[in-house]
């Protein structure tokens, strides 16, 4: 597989964890070039799964999203016109059960693929991963668990993993 140098990011925030019940509350995106995108999703008629505990962690209220969310089909619109190709997560079973959800309700299909950040790292990045992630999130300050935010903390932990030498090249 060819790694992209500079891939686009995507990460969701759901009403809770559950696989069966759960679904996107919002998305945001990375694009390579930096910008930021995201949306917060007003919850389709048939959605009714909602956990307070999720709610304390990403601070997202259901009558939030009923009042400012924007529709499904909206936001899978705007996702298909931005994104194309591979786009990348930290959180593969869920992100993408979250999208098939989303698509789903919205009545279209992706015009991008969703794959795990972790196809574009070698053992050794796999390894400072999370390390790195953490120091990246120290050095933007930004809240956590908000879909934009957590993007882009992926765009940037990617930017600083393939920056390093791999583990014994400086042996050589």
């Amino acid at each position: 597989m060819t790694v992209p140098s500079n891939p686009a990011f995507l990460d969701f925030e759901a009403s809770s964890l559950d696989l069966v019940a759960s679904y996107p509350i919002e998305v945001g995106v990375c694009l390579p070039d930096g910008s930021l995108h995201s949306w917060l999703i007003k919850p389709h008629v048939l959605w009714l799964d909602w956990s307070e505990s999720a709610e304390q962690v990403h601070g997202i209220s259901r009558t939030t999203l009923e009042r400012e969310g924007i529709e499904v089909q909206d936001v899978a619109h705007a996702l298909n016109e931005l994104l194309s190709g591979q786009v990348y997560c930290d959180a593969w079973t869920f992100d993408s059960f979250w999208l098939h959800r989303l698509f789903r309700a919205a009545a279209i299909l992706p015009s991008f693929q969703l794959e795990s950040v972790s196809l574009l790292l070698t053992s050794s990045q796999v390894q400072r991963w999370s390390a790195i992630r953490h120091r990246v999130i120290g050095e933007l300050g930004l809240p956590i668990h908000r879909a934009a935010n957590d993007a882009l903390i992926l765009q940037k932990t990617w930017d600083q993993v393939r920056a390093l030498p791999e583990a014994g090249a400086e042996l050589e």
